[in-house]
């Protein structure tokens, strides 16, 4: 069913002239019909999630409606008519009642005080007339109204003469319209309609008053069956009513618990920092709102109440969220600027052949990326395909090229291990600078040749400083000249190392940290001059201190002359 076929039905039942008879089937048409905005707000937002999920941008706003608007308009007058005739029906039960109360005291009267039996009979059939005549009155006077009438009624027919002239046909007539009416009354307990039964119910009991006198043998027996039936036709109608206010409590208590589930979920939005969530927390949601609309009707004004906070709840979960994905798309595009701009860098790079330099560049723009948050389901997998094309690109050609490099690193291998052999088969020149020079010479040859493959570094690096090693120690140098050579030959060492430049890091910031404990030494030193008094071993004292000042000083200058040494070599 559309939208427009819920107004044209609720238009029709409203156009009916007795409203108050089609309550229940307007209701149960506004339920429908709020289930079935329920699914389409439920659709909506299913599409909504869809599209987002796909980059989509989405108004998460509510939109007009113009037969909804249409469809409460149309039922907001119905309930305004449907007061007015509520409050008319209640003024005329109370005028019916009252009418029907005179009728009974009439009928008392008459069945009293009148003798002309002529006239008792004309007397009761006018006024039974217009006791049929007269409209509903309050449900909960009835039966005490119709019981009376019905004693009055049976009053007059036994104590009060029956017509002579009346036959024993009209009796049997009358007993088998009034074992008809039995019938029909037993057989309302198996109808289904209870609106039918109740009008039903209330024109039989009104041909059984209608109905004539019966023979005094059968009217006991006649009279406990109808009245038998009677009640169990109103313990059918009771029944009904109490069945379906408890069935209507139950309903509200469900809502109410959906409603409360819903409240415990909106409790958790603060928590809510991530899509996956959002999404978890949506489906929780819809999942209710599915449960909600499998649920029937509950009491009237506390079901309205309970679908007002209801809906209350969903439309404030939807704007925190809508709320939620406007500030996330902010950051999407953020993120998307800086990838963009990480991608355009990497490109720029792409090329590069300075290899070690380049690479340390895209591993820290691929740290930057890993920090730049995600752009969005729209340009997340453009950009990092373009990004980690320009990745791939350059390591695939670092890789080729490497590949060729082994092969001359092996070469380079070969070569290194000449040199050692040549440096283990020297034999020192006895001439100490030659010597020097000699062993100085092999260094730089080493330190000439390409890197070795690097399963190979290290031993090849250990086989060349123990043969360097064992001739350096075979030179008798001494003092200033051991110290010079001794350090140069640890520099050329070192440069030969694969962790050149860390041990060459580590060995400036030794020489740094001796020369700054030095000066410090020195401080010392001279503050302690001003407490020498002036006699022949303070003199001394001081003379031995002085002298440690100048090695302290000789010293610093040694070790500010090695670190040249590495600047120079830099």
């Amino acid at each position: 069913m559309e939208k427009k076929d819920f107004i044209e039905s609720l238009k029709e039942l409203t156009s009916r002239e007795d409203l108050l008879h089609v309550g229940r089937d307007v209701n149960d048409l506004k339920t429908r019909f709020g289930d079935y905005l329920l699914e389409e707000d439920r659709q909506r937002q299913v599409a909504q999630l869809e599209a987002q999920e796909r980059g989509e941008e989405v108004d998460m706003s509510q939109p007009a409606d113009p037969l909804r608007d249409e469809f409460f308009e149309v039922y907001g007058s119905y309930k305004v008519r449907r007061k007015e005739l509520l409050e008319q029906k209640s003024a005329e039960e109370s005028r019916n009642l009252s009418l029907k109360r005179a009728l009974l005291k009439e009928l008392q009267e008459l069945v009293a005080n009148e003798e002309n039996i002529g006239a008792l009979f004309g007397k009761r059939n006018e006024i039974h007339d217009k006791w049929k005549h007269i409209g509903d009155i309050p449900r909960d006077k009835q039966e005490e109204i119709q019981h009376e009438y019905s004693r009055l009624t049976e009053e007059f027919f036994y104590n009060v003469t029956i017509y002579k002239e009346l036959k024993e046909f009209d009796l049997k007539k009358n007993f088998q319209l009034k074992n008809d009416i039995i019938e029909q009354v037993k057989a309302l307990v198996d109808h289904e309609s209870i609106k039918e039964v109740e009008n039903n119910l209330r024109n039989l009991q009104n041909e059984w008053e209608g109905t004539g006198p019966v023979g005094e043998h059968d009217w006991e027996e006649l009279k406990e069956r109808y009245w038998t039936g009677i009640r169990a036709v109103r313990e059918k109608i009771d029944h009904f009513y109490d069945e379906r206010r408890h069935e209507l409590r139950e309903n509200l208590t469900k809502k109410e618990a959906l409603l409360g589930e819903t409240r415990e979920l909106i409790t958790e939005l603060d928590k809510l920092d991530s899509a996956k969530k959002w999404e978890d927390h949506t489906a929780s949601l819809l999942d209710i709102q599915e449960r909600w609309k499998k649920i029937g009707f509950g009491p009237k004004k506390e079901n309205e109440e309970v679908w007002v906070a209801f809906r209350a709840e969903c439309d404030r979960f939807f704007e925190a969220k809508k709320a939620f994905f406007d500030e996330l798309r902010s950051e999407f595009n953020e993120a998307a600027e800086a990838k963009q701009k990480l991608v355009e860098q990497a490109v720029a790079l792409k090329e590069n052949t300075d290899w070690k330099a380049t690479a340390d560049k895209l591993i820290s723009l691929q740290k930057q990326w890993k920090k730049a948050g995600h752009a969005g389901q729209k340009n997340e997998q453009r950009l990092w395909k373009e990004f980690r094309g320009a990745c791939d690109s350059f390591f695939n050609a670092r890789q080729k090229h490497f590949e060729a490099q082994d092969q001359v690193n092996e070469q380079n291998l070969l070569a290194k291990q000449q040199i050692i052999d040549q440096i283990r088969n020297y034999s020192l020149a006895a001439d100490k600078k030659q010597a020097l020079a000699d062993l100085r010479e092999f260094s730089a040859a080493f330190n000439a040749i390409g890197h070795v493959p690097m399963s190979d570094k290290d031993t090849v690096y250990e086989a060349y400083k123990q043969a360097l090693d064992e001739h350096y120690q075979k030179l008798k140098l001494e003092g200033e000249e051991k110290e010079k050579a001794l350090f140069q030959a640890k520099m050329d060492t070192i440069q030969a190392s694969p962790n050149a430049e860390r041990l060459i890091e580590k060995e400036k910031s030794d020489i740094r940290r001796r020369i700054d404990t030095l000066n410090q030494e020195i401080i010392q030193f001279e503050n302690n001059l001003g407490f020498f008094a002036s006699s022949k071993s303070a003199d001394a004292l001081k003379k031995e201190v002085m002298g440690r000042i100048d090695a302290h000083k000789r010293k610093i200058e040694e070790l500010k002359a090695q670190l040249k040494m590495f600047r120079a070599h830099e």
